[in-house]
Order: structure tokens, then sequence, then C-alpha cells
């Protein structure tokens, strides 16, 4: 039974991204904060999603690097890796970040910490544990869980998904990924890096968000780095038998391997939440709600992250928190806009994104756009390192507008930052043509292309009978 009743000014439910900064800028601003978790504080992000991934994907690199260093006079020489060191230094990362996310930092900001699972019973309560809230305003956020694909045999067999992949102990002999998205891609080449036979089994395009020109690159390096990416392929079945994993293909093809991840995407977690009874309406991308955030038909609660639907990005879930503390501190009626939310897949290359695609752009504005690009292959420092493969694709109105950027090359994450200002400021292409940039830096390829917007003029004949004449006139 419950044993005490909290009347907070906020009561959060779910402790990982979005959560976590709802809770921290609102107790920190003097309000009155309860936090719900039921499991691990820090959520998907920080156990099983960016901080493993990006740690694995690290280690990987630094084989891939000792495999390469003959193009730079340096002897190619054949990693040893120690997998159980490996998963060590993953573990390793979690630990580190881990305090920042725990209880008790949060109890020293002041916040209410219960660890259990917490339901509505009314609109307005919420039952964890012990413990009755009944606060001003609810924000849930509770993140998403792994999508498992309609495959026969595939609940029957012992297939990781991200929340377990970084928990085992022995380097997959033959890893089989089913699904080509941005997890799948990035997984697929960290254990090829560190020495896993790996196949991608996908129904359709990989990374078919992206750029297909761009993804195009990607796909050729893992191709090289022996990784193999079945397009367009549909499963018939899965089975185990004597610890190997049979994939039972339609076209009659059969794939065998050692282990399997399931990497089709996720769905918000909602389930036990007593939505019914605090009357909130849901739909298949998570809770409904208008462009504040707000359940649509209740109010008084807010969702954030991926169970507020659109992006499942950790970035997005800390901007839905900003836009809900404006909301509930503040009164502010801010509301979400996500034309400047940028993307990344942590492949090698990396792929970024922000905006509109050259595809969406020619749509929105009936073909009346330009595309700007430059390639790495053209980049000093892109040379002297030795990685020119990639290239720039930037879209602009016909008067110059940024409408978006796509990137694929060597640190495209930390490259598409100043298009995402662009994207969101609403800046034209001459901003960015003008800045001074470092040499040598990676970072040119933004002047370059934006550059090539003015290129036409520039160097157009009329312009250089202009320059003569101008010669000419003695001052």
């Amino acid at each position: 039974m419950p044993n005490e009743t909290l009347r907070p000014d906020l009561c959060v439910i779910g402790a990982g991204a979005a959560g976590l900064s709802a809770a921290a800028a609102a107790v920190q601003m003097g309000a009155s904060v309860v936090l719900i978790e039921r499991n691990k504080m820090g959520g998907d992000c920080l156990n099983a999603g960016c901080v493993p991934s990006k740690a694995l994907i690290a280690a990987a690199k630094h084989a891939e690097t000792l495999r390469s260093g003959s193009k730079f006079g340096i002897a190619d020489v054949e990693p040893v890796v120690d997998f159980l060191g490996v998963m060590e230094h993953v573990k390793g990362a979690i630990a580190e970040i881990a305090p920042h996310d725990s209880q008790e930092r949060f109890e020293r900001l002041g916040v209410k910490v219960i660890r259990e699972h917490g339901s509505f019973i009314d609109p307005k309560t919420v039952i964890a544990g012990g413990s009755v809230i009944k606060a001003r305003r609810f924000v849930i956020a509770t993140g998403s869980h792994p999508f498992l694909p309609p495959i026969p045999g595939l609940t029957e067999v012992p297939f990781h998904t991200n929340e377990t992949i970084f928990e085992t102990q022995v380097l997959p002999d033959h890893l089989i990924i089913i699904g080509a998205g941005p997890i799948g891609m990035e997984l697929a080449q960290a254990f090829g890096r560190l020495g896993s036979k790996v196949t991608v089994i996908e129904s359709s395009r990989p990374l078919s968000k992206e750029d297909p020109e761009l993804t195009k690159i990607i796909l050729e390096r893992l191709t090289a780095e022996g990784i193999q990416v079945l397009q367009n392929t549909k499963i018939q079945a899965v089975k185990y038998e004597e610890a190997t994993f049979k994939i039972e293909l339609f076209n009659r093809d059969l794939v065998i391997g050692s282990h399997l991840l399931i990497a089709t995407g996720r769905r918000p977690t909602l389930n036990n939440l007593g939505l019914n009874a605090a009357n909130i309406s849901t739909n298949v991308n998570g809770i409904d709600v208008d462009d504040r955030l707000r359940s649509k038909t209740n109010k008084r609660v807010f969702a954030a992250g991926d169970v507020a639907g659109g992006m499942q990005h950790t970035h997005v879930a800390g901007y839905h928190a900003g836009i809900i503390i404006k909301n509930v501190l503040f009164r502010l009626p801010a509301k979400v806009n996500y034309q400047a939310i940028p993307r990344i897949t942590f492949t090698d290359p990396e792929l970024a994104h922000v905006g509109l695609s050259e595809e969406n752009a020619s749509e929105k504005y009936d073909g009346a756009v330009k595309v700007l690009s430059a390639k790495f292959e053209d980049n000093d420092r892109a040379i002297a390192e030795r990685k020119t493969s990639g290239s720039l694709k930037v879209i602009t109105t016909s008067k110059g507008r940024v409408l978006g950027a796509s990137l694929v090359g060597p640190s495209a994450g930390e490259l598409i930052l100043p298009w995402t200002l662009a994207v969101q400021r609403k800046q034209k292409i001459g901003s960015l043509a003008q800045v001074i940039a470092a040499y040598p830096t990676l970072s040119e390829i933004s002047k370059r292309a934006a550059g090539e917007f003015f290129a036409p003029k520039l160097f157009h004949p009329l312009t250089r009978k202009f320059v003569k004449l101008l010669s000419k006139i003695n001052f």
C-alpha cells in the first residue's frame, strides 16, 4: 500500500536523456521534482546505445589503423584483438560517464528519485512503489525498445539487440545483422574490423533515409572491408540448430552464422503506464502531442524523447526537455521545430545530414533549387591524412538560402554544425562563402561548397570583360 503522497511541481517518468535533462533543469531553476525510473539511470543512450556503440567503434577504428599504415610508409600489421579487453573498454566508458546520470547526483541536486515502476491511476496521479505523486505537471520520457520484425522463428532463437550485444564476451565468428539502418551499419563495420565475418540483411535500401549518392560511398567502404550487405532481401524464416543460426531467404539462399543481431528500428515504450486511466491518447509513433509536446487529451502531461514520436536521437531528447521547461516553468508557448535537427551515422566514413534533402527540396520548391558540392579529394588536409573518400552536398533556394546539407567523409558529424546553424537561422550561402576557414582543415570543404554558388557569376565571360575594362582605367 502507498505510504507517502508527494505534490511536486514536476514528475518525470523515465531517467533517460530526456527525463534527466528535464529533471536537472527544473530542479536547478527552483522547481520541486520527482523522478521515477524502474531500470538503469541514463537510459538507452548511456547503457545500450550512444556511449557503448561509440566506444566499440573507437576500438575498431584503432584496429583498422594498424591494418592501413602502408599508405603512410608504415608496415601494415594485423592487430591482435583481445575482445574481453575491448568490452572492458566499453564498460569503462559507460562507468566514467555514469556518475553524471546517477541517482546520487540527482539527489544532490534536490530531485526525489524513486526506483520503481510508475503508472497513472487517474489523469492527475501517478503511483510508484509506495508513493503517490500528485504533480502539477508530468513528463513521460520512457524512451523506446528494439522492434522485432515478424519473421517466422525469430522469437524462438537467442538473438541479440543493441540492449544485449554489448554484454557479449565472445567475438562472433560470423555475425548476421538484420537491418541496415544506422545501428546495423555502425555495428557491422565495428565487429568486422575487430575480426568477425559480418553479413547484413536489409529488406529495402541500406540507410534508406539518406542520400543514395552518399550512402554508396559507405557501402563501397564496407564491401572493401569484407562486409557483405544483402539489399532488398526478404527473410523467410530464422532457425537455430546446433549453436548455429540459419537465415532462410525467399530467393532460397541460406545465410549461416554464429550470432544474430536484430537492428530493425525501435518503438516507443508505453506499456503498463496507465495511459488509459490518465486519458492520454497514443498512436503508432508514441503519445499524441501538440507542437508544445503536450498530450492532446491531458494538458497536464508532456512527452519527451522517443515517446513523443519523430526523430529518435539523444540530442532531440535534450531539445524536447528544453521546450517542456519553457512551457512548464516559464509558461512560454515554446513549440518544437524539427527543420534543423542533424542526424549522424557513425560509420567510417561518417554520414551526416541536416535540413531538406535534394529530393525533398526539389519537391517543395518545384525544382527551383541549387545543388552545391565539394569533394574531400580536393581538400588538402584530407589528402595529407589519406582520407579523401567522401563529399559534401548543399541544397539552397535559387536565391541562396540554405535548405539542407548532406556530408559523407572524415569527421562529418563535426563538420555538419555550421550547416545546422545555417538551416536553423535561414542563412544565405554567402555567410559560409565569406567565412575565413583555417588552413589546412577539413572544414575548408564547407567554404569550397559555398563558393560554388557564386562561381558561375564570378567566372562568367562578362565578368572577365569587366575586369579587363577596369584594368585600363587609371585611378
